[in-house]
């Protein structure tokens, strides 16, 4: 896990977006991170204290004066063992008080005791963060070596539109990881842009699942994947304004939300369907596992067992991905290489013979990155032959890279 090891110290304020800073600890958490929640006591009333104790797995702080669960004085030991610093939501109050000094709760004097980066995620109503005050306050932190993260625009809590709102969780984490696993951010502007309307009026086709090859009424031949990935691209793609269609093999998920799923069982029913969807689509990301092979003949009744050896005879299934690849006009078209030797060898060549935009290749052999488990290490390799590895991640972020990739093409 990328930040195994790595002590995030997370303020929680008074706002209403308060609600998602508990899949911020989640998504830390689960990339390997020990999350430590100091609460102010505003945002008690939002999120309980319980929520976040029960999510981090570590004491939540909230009282200067409250009985101390760590080794020394509560705000000398969480300033001490921190590798960074995050804020979020981070309200005018909090931002106001970090840029004078004050320290007259738990956050603010962590905040003015820790020497490690702070990074700060402004969340309020458009006119509060634009005030000159708020901005003010904002550049003298910057001033001072606070990395802010830059808020979204979007339609707001308090019923207005404009820019405030909290970035979303998976954007927020990026950013916190790119920090702790040494990537260098001090060119780049620490923006999570607001993506809710990014592919807006695009098609996008995804398919997703394994694909099953019945032998007769009751086997069949299949594989192991679970649909996560294509799921999780499905609806991080709605999420950003795309119209989605989900072409998906047999999987326990659940339908995404905005999505419309067309469910089929093989591969010649999978060509059928993204045939057909193909002309209107934008982008057609094929993450689904598609088998290559199919009995010859489906016996009609159950094969009984008897004492000597079953042979079966398997024929080619139709290459979906290839005759896409044929028959693509305007469409962005993105393959998977799931592997499990000679990972970027054989993902170059299928890039190439199947004629793709990029390839998303990932070592299935590996326990953390393959089938079954939520989490993936990727090599993304686009047509000009460069290659970007992506560490150990959720499939949900890996999903928003993906999309990234994918809406860059697009505006070329």
């Amino acid at each position: 896990m990328e930040l195994q090891g790595k002590k995030i110290v997370l303020g929680v304020t008074g706002g209403i977006a308060a609600y998602k800073a508990v899949e911020i600890v989640s998504r830390l958490r689960k990339a390997g991170a020990e999350v430590h929640v100091i609460m102010t006591k505003e945002a008690t009333q939002f999120v309980t204290e319980l929520t976040f104790r029960e999510i981090s797995g570590q004491p939540v702080a909230v009282d200067m004066w409250e009985k101390v669960t760590h080794f020394n004085v509560e705000h000398i030991a969480l300033a001490q063992l921190a590798d960074l610093m995050l804020i979020a939501p981070a309200t005018a109050n909090i931002i106001a008080k970090a840029a004078v000094g004050i320290a007259d709760d738990m956050l603010s004097t962590t905040l003015l005791a820790t020497k490690a980066p702070i990074y700060v995620a402004p969340a309020m109503n458009t006119n509060m963060y634009e005030n000159p005050i708020t901005q003010r306050n904002i550049a003298e932190l910057r001033s001072r070596g606070f990395h802010i993260i830059e808020p979204a625009a979007g339609h707001l809590a308090c019923g207005t539109s404009g820019k405030g709102r909290l970035p979303e969780p998976v954007d927020i984490v990026r950013i916190v990881s790119a920090a702790l696993t040494s990537q260098d951010l001090t060119s780049q502007p620490l923006t999570c842009q607001d993506l809710t309307g990014q592919l807006t009026g695009q098609k996008i086709l995804v398919t997703a699942g394994g694909t099953i090859e019945p032998l007769d009424p009751v086997r069949y031949i299949g594989n192991r994947s679970t649909g996560r990935m294509g799921y999780a691209i499905a609806e991080e793609a709605a999420r950003r304004g795309a119209e989605v269609v989900l072409v998906s093999g047999p999987t326990v998920l659940e339908d995404p939300a905005g999505v419309r799923v067309i469910r089929i069982e093989t591969a010649r029913q999978m060509r059928e369907a993204v045939l057909a969807e193909f002309p209107k689509a934008a982008a057609v990301i094929k993450s689904a596992a598609v088998a290559d092979y199919r009995p010859a003949a489906v016996a009609e009744q159950k094969i009984k067992k008897s004492e000597d050896d079953l042979t079966l005879h398997l024929v080619r299934n139709p290459d979906i991905l290839y005759e896409l690849g044929q028959k693509k006009e305007h469409q962005v078209l993105v393959g998977f290489a799931a592997e499990t030797c000679k990972v970027e060898e054989y993902a170059r060549k299928k890039l190439a013979k199947k004629n793709l935009d990029f390839i998303v290749a990932n070592d299935v052999s590996e326990a953390d990155a393959g089938f079954g488990v939520e989490t993936n290490r990727i090599k993304l390799i686009d047509r000009s032959g460069r290659m970007t590895p992506y560490p150990l991640m959720s499939k949900k972020e890996l999903a928003g890279i993906i999309l990234d990739h994918v809406a860059e093409v697009l505006e070329k």
